[in-house]
């Protein structure tokens, strides 16, 4: 890519493995697509995906292809999924383009998307069989058929995948991982089942819904899979932390689903970023410990709990410039689409040619967390104050 060239070489002393989670967020999901398409041309493409909702479907569809066709893959799915809106004009940021992602997010909340999921039939209400949900997401199940093949997720080593999802009887948090079983697209549908929108997905007997009513990252699944091993993961988030004072309504429902889901995940992060520098003050203690202690039955007890991989996690956030609407996650413009993928790409590549990793690891910590596009703005903030 044109501004590669100034990107810091990743050292043969970096020998870190590279993992991708992806949170759920719906129609916002095509910015993680943007971010893949960014690491997949890097010294950074991950061996390990992880997904929740639109990032466990975005996760199949890069898990399911040869390298050299996931970006392909991806774009094809995005582009399906909105092809009913690819004549839409694209309007500059205004009334017009309020209007445009109002009238985008309404049509699908009326209609559904290709390739997705529809609204039931009004005699749907009447049966006997009363239903659960408003949508049917059978039409899923095709698409992820078409787009990613089972076969190579459940039979590749250069790729692993998990997706998330809550059982809906026992209220258990699961991750489905092809490294423990075989994934079908229903595992991915059941990451993706957002009541009370769609319906639930069965699995072996069992029913299970989105996995975003649990934890909508799957940051901790990655950090914590024992025998861990030192990673860079880049935690590719949908909704951002820092926002603006709401200003009408809706704006106000814009803003609480922002709250809602990005506190958990900065909680998530903040308590491995704990839990891991503590791992590490245990390995450093038993060190210190005389060998009458550390042969104690207490010493060792303590001593399993410690870990001496590092981590390095590279925040990536969607942050729209203007506010989109309390429905954003269903806007499925193509317009809207094509600019939530480039911003993720150039998010991806602005935060690969700062590579902030690559600076010595202090000793004392087990976690490091990096949010480049956040220091940038921070940095535009201050200057113009």
């Amino acid at each position: 890519m044109a501004n590669d060239k100034h990107r810091p070489t990743r050292s043969t002393s970096y020998d870190k493995k590279v993992g991708l989670v992806l949170q759920g967020g719906g129609a916002l999901g095509s910015y993680q697509a943007g971010v893949y398409e960014a690491l997949a041309s890097s010294e950074y493409s991950p061996d390990w995906v992880a997904g929740i909702s639109i990032g466990a479907i975005n996760a199949a569809i890069i898990a399911g292809n040869a390298l050299e066709h996931r970006v392909q893959r991806l774009r094809n799915f995005w582009d399906d999924i909105t092809a009913t809106t690819k004549m839409w004009p694209s309007a500059p940021a205004g009334p017009l383009a309020e209007w445009q992602n109002r009238a985008s997010a309404l049509t699908t909340v009326m209609f559904g998307q290709p390739g997705f999921f529809r609204p039931h039939l009004p005699q749907d209400w009447f049966s006997p069989n009363s239903c659960v949900s408003y949508y049917i997401t059978s039409a899923l199940k095709e698409t992820l058929e078409r787009y990613a093949d089972f076969d190579r997720i459940n039979s590749a080593k250069d790729m692993r995948l998990s997706v998330g999802a809550v059982n809906v009887r026992t209220a258990r948090f699961v991750y489905f991982d092809s490294e423990k079983i075989t994934i079908r697209p229903e595992h991915v549908m059941a990451s993706g089942a957002l009541p009370p929108a769609f319906p639930p997905i069965e699995i072996d007997g069992e029913q299970y819904w989105d996995g975003g009513l649990y934890s909508n990252t799957p940051l901790q699944y990655m950090v914590d899979y024992y025998p861990r091993r030192s990673r860079l993961i880049f935690q590719v988030d949908l909704f951002p932390a820092y926002g603006s004072v709401p200003n009408n309504l809706d704006e106000a429902n814009e803003r609480e689903k922002d709250v809602r889901y990005s506190s958990r995940t900065r909680l998530t992060t903040d308590m491995l970023r704990e839990k891991h520098d503590v791992r590490h003050a245990i390995n450093e203690l038993h060190k210190l410990l005389p060998p009458e202690i550390a042969n104690t039955e207490q010493a060792k007890r303590l001593y399993e709990y410690g870990c001496v991989t590092e981590m390095d996690i590279a925040q990536l956030i969607y942050r729209p410039m203007e506010p989109q609407g309390a429905l954003k996650d269903f806007q499925f413009s193509r317009a809207t689409m094509e600019a939530r993928w480039q911003q993720g790409f150039s998010n991806a590549q602005t935060t690969l040619n700062a590579s902030p990793w690559l600076a010595p690891m202090p000793k004392e910590l087990g976690v490091r967390v990096f949010d480049v596009i956040h220091e940038i703005l921070v940095g535009h903030r201050k200057q113009a104050a």
